[in-house]
């Protein structure tokens, strides 16, 4: 299971909108098929492993993250390939949060008398496909908070200054975020501030773009900034403002679309904005902003996962803390779970959930 999963990550950026799944067949203690998938790709992680695996593949075990679907889709359901081919054990690390499977996948290879071992590696397994299992779900992307601070929660040494906070260690977990999410969310102020490119410098391929995304209400974006100079169809901007206005129009000729939501006088719903988001596609949104933003995305409840760097320093006297609530603001924030603190560079990385994206849906160890 561990190399199903090892092999499931290099789907990363190449699955979406797919889930990131691997596979790999196992006989008489040999390993005779692996595989993974890639949306482009089209033939899943266990079709890969069988035509690799050929007719050795009769009487063999498949070790794979996800339950096999049973659905037609773009491609035929694996479950009837495995039990064409004569697999006679199926070890699964969860059930497929997708509605057309959700453990139909699991009865029909049980009721063809394929020995099922459902949950081994489960929890390692829901975290590689959290944002699949919500986006599948309730077709909204799975967000991240992600934030740099320093240990008194200051985000900047001072108002309007770009601020070097963490390690280097620590920027590079974050272009490895970049590359595993779909979009990236920011606000007008950061890009005021810091004139970002937001992109995925990883270097490693993707599918499909990074969305860069923006919360710009009046639409302040300047037409000589990093963002619009580098559009090429993957800059977003929500906003208030008419997109037939003259300045939306230079900012269309400039390769940025422009998305006029609804909203609360003059801020564009940032939950407008995640389900435009989801229309197109977008498992997963990585919110890298500034303390407005932040404080109006936990108070609107639509923050999933939490992930703070945390730098050993101290900017005392600044007041650019990390979260700002909004005026008249009274929600009350749920208490992470999960909580997990691990070293990044000479930093701290504290991770936890506001959610449970497969909460009703636990895949229970079955031998």
């Amino acid at each position: 299971m561990s190399r199903a999963l090892e092999l499931a990550r290099r789907g990363v950026a190449l699955a979406s909108p797919n889930p990131i799944v691997g596979a790999v067949i196992v006989r008489a203690g040999r390993v005779i098929g692996e595989g993974f998938h890639t949306y482009d790709g089209r033939k899943h992680a266990e079709i890969v492993a069988l035509e690799r695996a050929g007719s050795a593949a009769r009487g063999a075990t498949i070790y794979v993250n996800l339950e096999p679907c049973s659905h037609t889709g773009r491609t035929a359901p694996c479950s009837r390939a495995i039990i064409a081919a004569g697999i006679k054990r199926v070890v699964a690390a969860i059930r497929d949060p997708n509605p057309l499977v959700a453990g139909a996948g699991f009865r029909e290879l049980r009721g063809a008398g394929i020995e099922v071992d459902a949950g081994v590696a489960d929890a390692e397994a829901r975290a590689l496909n959290e944002s699949f299992a919500k986006w599948i779900r309730t077709r909204l992307p799975f967000v991240t908070l992600k934030s740099a601070m320093s240990l008194d929660g200051k985000i900047a040494a001072a108002r309007g200054q770009t601020t070097s906070i963490t390690s280097s260690a620590s920027r590079e977990a974050v272009q490895k975020l970049r590359h595993a999410t779909d979009a990236i969310l920011t606000g007008i102020g950061t890009v005021l501030t810091d004139d970002p490119l937001l992109t995925d410098r990883t270097g490693l391929p993707r599918r499909r773009p990074l969305i860069r995304a923006l919360m710009d209400s009046r639409l302040r974006l300047p037409l000589r900034s990093a963002l619009v100079r580098s559009a090429r169809g993957d800059v977003l901007i929500f906003t208030r403002a008419s997109p037939n206005s003259a300045k939306a129009r230079a900012l269309s000729r400039a390769g940025v679309e422009v998305v006029r939501l609804p909203g609360r006088g003059k801020k564009p719903d940032l939950r407008a904005a995640l389900i435009e988001l989801g229309k197109r596609e977008i498992l997963s949104v990585l919110l890298e902003a500034g303390s407005e933003l932040n404080g109006a995305a936990l108070s609107a409840g639509i923050v999933d996962k939490m992930l703070l760097f945390i730098a050993p320093k101290s900017f005392g006297a600044s007041d650019v803390v990390w979260t700002r609530w909004p005026r008249g603001s009274r929600v009350a924030i749920q208490p992470l779970r999960d909580m997990k603190c691990r070293q990044s560079g000479t930093d701290v990385l504290l991770e936890g959930y506001f959610s449970d994206v497969y909460r009703h849906h636990r895949t229970r160890r079955k031998n």
